[in-house]
């Protein structure tokens, strides 16, 4: 099939998690299918990348992009029945090339990144095409998670009601266009047929990691001597943050006091003033942007994965499995994943229970090795990306 595949930004450098799902994707469907990438270049950044992105794609265009101001509330946003979040990203540029390549040559399919892309495909003879939206989360769903778990001010609280009934609306209308949503855990799934539209097609395409990178001999896996935890994430996003703030707030002390040396790593990109802060605290570090974060998940005893607010599922944990690093996580944090508590990961949803998990694996040798050797083969059997691409391969081919 020749497939138009459209995303919001350049995905690479491999840094957040939504990169490495769209990346790896579109190079395994790249094997099977001949695909042309428009990609907006963020303030434009990344345009270096074309010809590692043309090696699996037929042909490749980059559209610079500068990020808008958002508009004034009143009347710019309020009298506008599209969401803010959906207005944000209109290109002229990218409508341009769009046309362009419509008029060059004729697609079997549109492949767009996440909903903000989806409102490029909603008129004229754009609309008649076959359209495949790639879900890295479901929009009102995580947007409400968030507003459950973060502390907004009564005004943003408003203007965010605002901007979920207008989503639920986006979403509705984006559900009866498309011919096809992918999303990364059967919650998603769960949630769409819900509360947006019963009869909408679905395919679940879970997330992966790249196993030749990841995995690692006996001998490659050298544990740090104290008793080491790992967060690993962007650290300018608000589930990451959060899940930060409840781990400090409310487990970071008992955790000390059954583990007095205790250290704990904070990797990821970005860290906001607050993430930064805790590095003053005994035995923590917070690394900000790292080239490799393999040494750091080698190091770790376990990886943490505190998470509160839910939708898509979480390269972390894949990774963790597949570098040997026992996870304990929440089940939000792993859902969508179908890992077993004691057997895959451990899992625990209360303060209480996290500290407890945690402390239990820390100090017993034979669990942390159980979980090991039980994660490889489960990143093994599931997640690796080609065998995850494939599948998404198979669904054009069966059904569009």
């Amino acid at each position: 099939m020749k497939i138009l595949v459209v995303y919001p930004y350049i995905p690479y450098p491999l840094d957040r998690g939504t990169y490495q799902r769209t990346f790896n994707l579109l190079r395994e469907l790249g094997r099977s299918h001949a695909i042309t990438l428009i990609a907006l270049a963020e303030n434009g950044k990344g345009l270096e990348h074309k010809a590692l992105f043309e090696q699996f794609c037929e042909r490749v265009e980059f559209v610079p992009f500068v990020h808008p101001a958002w508009p004034k509330f009143f009347p710019n946003r309020l009298l506008n029945p599209v969401p803010v979040s959906i207005q944000h990203w209109k290109s002229d540029a990218l409508d341009k090339k769009i046309d362009e390549l419509l008029a060059e040559q004729k697609f079997d399919a549109i492949h767009v990144c996440d909903l903000v892309m989806a409102h490029y495909f909603q008129r004229g003879e754009r609309a008649k095409l076959p359209l495949v939206v790639d879900r890295s989360r479901v929009d009102l769903q995580f947007q409400l998670a968030e507003h459950s778990r973060m502390n907004f001010p009564l005004r943003t609280r408003l203007m965010r009601y605002e901007g979920y009934a207008k989503m639920w609306q986006y979403e509705r209308k984006t559900a009866k266009r498309a011919k096809l949503e992918i999303v990364c855990g059967p919650d998603d799934e769960t949630f769409l047929r819900k509360w947006v539209d019963p009869k909408m097609g679905i395919e679940v395409i879970v997330n992966g990691v790249d196993l030749d990178f990841f995995c690692t001999g006996e001998d490659d896996v050298s544990r740090a001597t104290e008793p080491t935890i790992i967060f690993c994430g962007a650290m300018d996003y608000n589930p990451n943050v959060e899940a930060l703030r409840w781990y400090f707030g409310e487990m970071h002390e008992p955790l000390r006091r059954q583990i007095p040396n205790l250290r704990v790593l904070v990797v990821g990109k970005d860290p906001i003033a607050e993430v930064r802060a805790y590095a003053n605290k005994e035995n923590v570090t917070v690394t900000g942007n790292v080239h490799d974060v393999r040494p750091y998940y080698r190091q770790a005893w376990m990886q943490i994965v505190p998470l509160r607010i839910g939708g898509g599922t979480r390269l972390k944990i894949v990774e963790s499995l597949a570098i040997r690093t026992p996870v304990i996580s929440t089940t939000i944090g792993a859902q969508g994943l179908n890992l077993e508590h004691d057997k895959d990961v451990l899992l625990a949803d209360t303060a209480e229970d996290f500290v407890r998990e945690t402390a239990r694996a820390l100090k017993d040798e034979k669990l942390r090795k159980h979980l090991e050797l039980a994660g490889l083969r489960t990143a093994r059997a599931r997640f690796s990306w080609k065998m995850i691409g494939a599948q998404l391969a198979n669904v054009y081919a069966t059904r569009l």
